[in-house]
């Protein structure tokens, strides 16, 4: 059986907020009672015997993802590391692989690998990844599950990831917990419009979700040559891609494909 790829983890040590000195939003949490982490491991187990763990698995999903027009090869070979299914509760296990979207608790989802592939190959098309090969320092709106952010650490060379809701904040730091510890990835329990200036200026921006606008503070954080993509509402209703570079010039803005992902708001849950 294939072990799991690892990824280097810097995720902030818990402690008393009276002992403790931290940049604003890095939020400590409570350690939860036993028996409710007992629950959660069992929820993120997967049942053996389904072959989620083989290599071939998730190698046919990127053969998919490569004949649909996914041709980015740093994203490709991410997405062939990592195990998908370990980021979905086990009774969904079996669909890990499928090119859909999952339920992940709070209203939210994982989003499909092709989307996901797409979305991070555009960012691999910006000034910065073209000429050095990597995503540079990230900053993700939305941890969700944790899943993107297993990818983006192995894409970049350093990741602040966000997210407002409590409960998937908890979720992502249990399901990357298990990866090596570094200091690669930071996550962040925090109002993802505001983006985390302790770590800026960011070479790559990437949204979950999608609001009416772009929020300033992410406009603000970009460096220049970096890239941001991210859904926005459109005009005629719906969401689309969004991509924003900052050259010397200014800000260039350009529109995308359709999507749908879940409302950007505002504040943390």
């Amino acid at each position: 059986m294939n072990k799991p790829p690892r990824f280097p983890l810097g995720l902030d040590k818990l402690g008393t907020a009276s002992s403790v000195s931290r940049p604003r939003g890095e939020v400590l949490r409570p350690q939860r009672p036993l028996a409710q982490a007992a629950q959660d491991q069992a929820r993120r187990e997967v049942p053996r015997g389904l072959g989620m763990d083989s290599e071939a698995v998730r190698r046919r999903m990127v053969d998919k993802l490569r004949a649909a027009g996914l041709r980015c090869e740093p994203v490709l070979a991410a997405l062939s590391a990592v195990e998908r299914h370990r980021f979905v509760d086990s009774a969904l296990a079996t669909q890990a692989y499928e090119d859909t979207s999952l339920p992940i608790g709070l209203s939210q989802t994982i989003s499909k690998p092709s989307v996901v592939g797409h979305m991070l190959a555009l960012l691999f098309e910006g000034a910065h990844a073209r000429e050095h090969g990597h995503l540079g320092q990230v900053l993700e709106i939305g941890t969700g599950c944790g899943y993107q952010a297993a990818l983006l650490s192995m894409l970049s060379r350093g990741l602040v990831s966000v997210e407002r809701l409590q409960g998937l904040h908890d979720k992502a730091r249990d399901n990357l917990a298990g990866l090596r510890q570094g200091s690669n990835l930071r996550l962040v329990f925090d109002d993802g419009r505001l983006g985390h200036a302790p770590r800026a200026p960011y070479h790559s921006i990437i949204a979950a979700a999608g609001g009416e606008d772009l929020p300033l503070a992410w406009l603000d954080q970009l460096a220049l040559g970096g890239r941001l993509v991210a859904p926005m509402q459109a005009a005629g209703g719906g969401q689309r891609l969004v991509i924003v570079d900052r050259t010397a010039q200014g800000l260039v803005t350009q529109e995308q494909d359709a999507v749908h992902f879940v409302p950007l708001k505002s504040g943390t849950a």
